[in-house]
């Protein structure tokens, strides 16, 4: 088994939350995303059709609620696809409506920049 290279995308203050970069490494396209919260990154591909995912709309969803009330939440963790709307949960890679998952990549940061393990 080889060793994880850990690829530079960015110093911590050039990602604010909300934002996002695409990176190739290793012959993968992997996006990184700041959710306010943590930084994520995952594999530039959609498992549902192949699409490149990490170019759709990032932003947040309704959580569970009483009949007739909508709470919004979870601002910036939830990334849809660009093809087919198709919602995945950033921090934990699930698709909202289906079993499938998004490919994560463990993420470093050390001194105050941002390394992803690929």
């Amino acid at each position: 088994m080889s060793a994880k290279a850990e690829v530079f995308v960015a110093g911590l203050d050039e990602l604010a939350a909300g934002e996002r970069r695409i990176i190739v490494a290793e012959d993968k396209s992997i996006g990184v995303f700041n959710t306010g919260s943590r930084i994520v990154a995952v594999l530039n591909i959609c498992p549902h059709a192949f699409a490149p995912v990490c170019l759709g709309k990032l932003g947040g969803t309704t959580l569970p609620s009483k009949p007739g009330q909508f709470i919004w939440g979870q601002e910036n963790e939830i990334l849809r696809c660009p093809w087919h709307g198709w919602e995945f949960d950033l921090h934990s890679g699930e698709c909202l409506t289906d079993r499938r998952r998004l490919k994560r990549f463990p993420v470093v940061i050390r001194d105050d920049r941002i390394y992803v393990e690929v």
